[in-house]
């Protein structure tokens, strides 16, 4: 699973980034910083299930604090996205071929009003706009790919009878478009999959713009709520589109997380609060009251919440513990690992991510906190700590 980062430029997609994981990124207040992609690891946020036990896991990969388990995932920051990008404008070839292999997007957006659609300084710029430029330049770029070889694929359809979800999903093999996806938005568009060519150019846009939809699910960040005017326009786009949308801090959450990481405040990603311990200056102490002012309003600063959401809600991943009776390995670790696994993934697909010789071998799955045995078909739950029975 890889999650990617975009917005315009100078929209603090790089701030994001690095508050939300401390990777050392440019962070700079003019267009294009970010020119190549940035890879690095996020954390979403679950109950550490070794507590109901009393114990605190000894994670393999991510960590544990306060009872929470911070399970990792791969996010991608990539250059700003500028009007007529699917056109090559800015950098947009390179924009959208680093977003082939992103599964979601985060798409950062500023508040504040105080810069255009390029990132240049502006006076009361509506944010909704952004949202309406990236929508517009991923769906021009989806219907490109179409219009490359639709005038062949839409007569070798018609006249071989090929099947169209598999001819449409090679062509868009490269963006993990697949042939259910296509399936599902020929049956949601209504549109003939057996006469394409009867199509009309409106007809290609629509189903280009469906299945970019569906197969780039996307999150708005409402980043720089704490400017001026970012509460009015944060109120504004959510009643204008129908994306999930957060308000965000995404700089106050950068604070945090670095006070956090040298001993000055006790403080857990999501939480709405956070607590002084080191030796704080008057000036920290004076940054840290505003942070927490922001986040009494909105409840957090956002940044963890979006975080969860689009593994949790968009891409609807759940955790998953291979949790045995000890619930510890060999070496006495607790619980060492968590895997995020695709939606619908059942008991079998879980024993086969663990292991092939345990997935072949499958003969139940038994629930650590009921006990309750369960077969091959169960379908995964967030949270669900299993151990596997084999023969």
């Amino acid at each position: 699973m890889l999650v990617g980062i975009v917005g315009r430029p100078n929209s603090g997609k790089s701030t994001f980034f690095k508050a939300a994981t401390l990777a050392d990124v440019l962070i700079a207040s003019y267009p294009f910083a970010t020119i190549k992609p940035n890879h690095a690891i996020a954390y979403v946020k679950i109950k550490d299930l070794a507590a109901e036990f009393g114990k605190i896991s000894n994670p393999r990969e991510g960590y544990v604090k306060a009872g929470w388990r911070f399970v990792p995932f791969e996010l991608m920051d990539v250059a700003g996205l500028v009007e007529g990008a699917s056109e090559g404008r800015g950098l947009g070839n390179e924009f959208l071929s680093d977003l082939a292999s992103a599964d979601a997007f985060i798409h950062v957006v500023d508040m504040s009003g105080d810069f255009d659609g390029e990132g240049k300084p502006a006076k009361n710029y509506y944010p909704g706009q952004d949202i309406s430029i990236i929508e517009k330049e991923l769906d021009l770029w989806y219907l490109g790919i179409f219009k490359k070889a639709w005038g062949t694929l839409s007569r070798t359809i018609e006249i071989q009878h090929t099947n169209f979800a598999d001819t449409i999903a090679k062509q868009f093999s490269g963006l993990k478009v697949t042939g259910e996806d296509v399936k599902h938005i020929i049956l949601k568009s209504g549109l003939d999959p057996e006469k394409p060519v009867k199509w009309t150019a409106d007809d290609l846009a629509n189903f280009a713009r469906m299945l970019r939809k569906y197969t780039k699910p996307m999150i708005i960040a409402a980043n720089k709520v704490d400017t001026p005017n970012g509460p009015e326009n944060f109120k504004k786009i959510k009643s204008e589109f129908d994306y999930p949308i957060v308000a965000c801090f995404a700089d106050g959450e950068l604070s945090l997380r670095q006070a956090d990481k040298h001993g000055l405040i006790n403080y857990i990603p999501g939480e709405g609060d956070f607590e002084a311990k080191g030796d704080l200056n008057d000036k920290q102490k004076e940054a840290l009251e505003k942070i927490r002012d922001v986040m009494k309003e909105f409840g957090s600063t956002g940044v963890q919440e979006v975080l969860d959401k689009v593994v949790f809600d968009v891409l609807k991943y759940a955790a998953i513990y291979p949790a045995g009776a000890k619930l510890s390995d060999s070496k006495g670790n607790v619980l060492p690992d968590c895997f995020l696994m695709p939606p619908s993934s059942t008991a079998l697909d879980f024993a086969f991510r663990l292991h092939s010789d345990i997935g072949k071998n499958f003969v139940k799955a038994v629930h650590i906190k009921t006990k309750q045995a369960v077969g091959k078909d169960y379908i995964l739950k967030n949270g669900d700590g299993l151990e596997i029975m084999t023969k």
